[in-house]
């Protein structure tokens, strides 16, 4: 088994586990929150040692020095990636929905997993703007349509598409449990590590 795989039984429990890091990025409103939250729950239904990192947590509690610059956003996007490594090379499984919309960013936590020896997965949630906007599950579209709100990515600030994630998911047709679904066949190593199919989730 390759590392960071994830193997079940016959009645679908955790056999063995690596740890491994499962980088969800795209804008505000894709569906990056929900798609982690459904995997982590049949994870950790299947005995496995899980974290979800929450984009809105860390800020609070890991960056909350930081503003929105590009540089503070990638520093935020470093942190996060520390944490997560760290955690993976203690074995358990991350999944981290942080929008981090700048792609060198995102290469440098993928290279510090890659040196660290520990399992990287980056899934693209590619929900189109036009669709993020009409969900606005915050609010922030909103504001930023009223001038109360500025830099927010996607819409007056620059988010950076992957150009080759190991998953790209697109939201807006097939529901949430496909979209676990593919995680979950990504992380047990049932698909290639390019193998993309366009899948969709209802909202954030």
């Amino acid at each position: 088994m390759a590392s960071g795989s994830v193997s079940f039984d016959g009645k679908g429990q955790a056999m063995e586990l690596a740890g491994a890091t499962l980088w969800l990025t795209g804008l505000p409103g894709s569906g990056k929150s929900t798609i982690a939250e459904v995997t982590a729950e049949e994870l950790v239904r299947r005995g496995a040692r899980v974290e979800v990192l929450d984009g809105d947590r860390l800020r609070t509690n890991l960056s909350a020095d930081l503003g929105f610059s590009m540089a503070d956003r990638n520093e935020h996007v470093r942190r996060t990636g520390f944490v997560a490594q760290l955690l993976a090379a203690h074995g358990v499984t991350v999944l981290v929905p942080v929008i981090a919309p700048y792609s060198a960013a995102r290469s440098a936590v993928r290279r510090q997993h890659e040196a660290a020896g520990c399992p990287y997965f980056e899934i693209h949630v590619a929900t189109p703007l036009t669709e993020c906007m009409r969900r606005d599950p915050k609010g922030l579209y909103g504001r930023a349509a009223a001038g109360e709100l500025s830099g927010l990515t996607g819409y007056d600030a620059e988010y950076q598409e992957p150009a080759e994630p190991e998953l790209r998911v697109d939201t807006t047709s097939t529901d949430i449990m496909t979209a676990r679904d593919e995680v979950l066949a990504l992380l047990s190593g049932d698909r290639g590590p390019h193998e993309r199919r366009n899948r969709a989730v209802e909202y954030d």
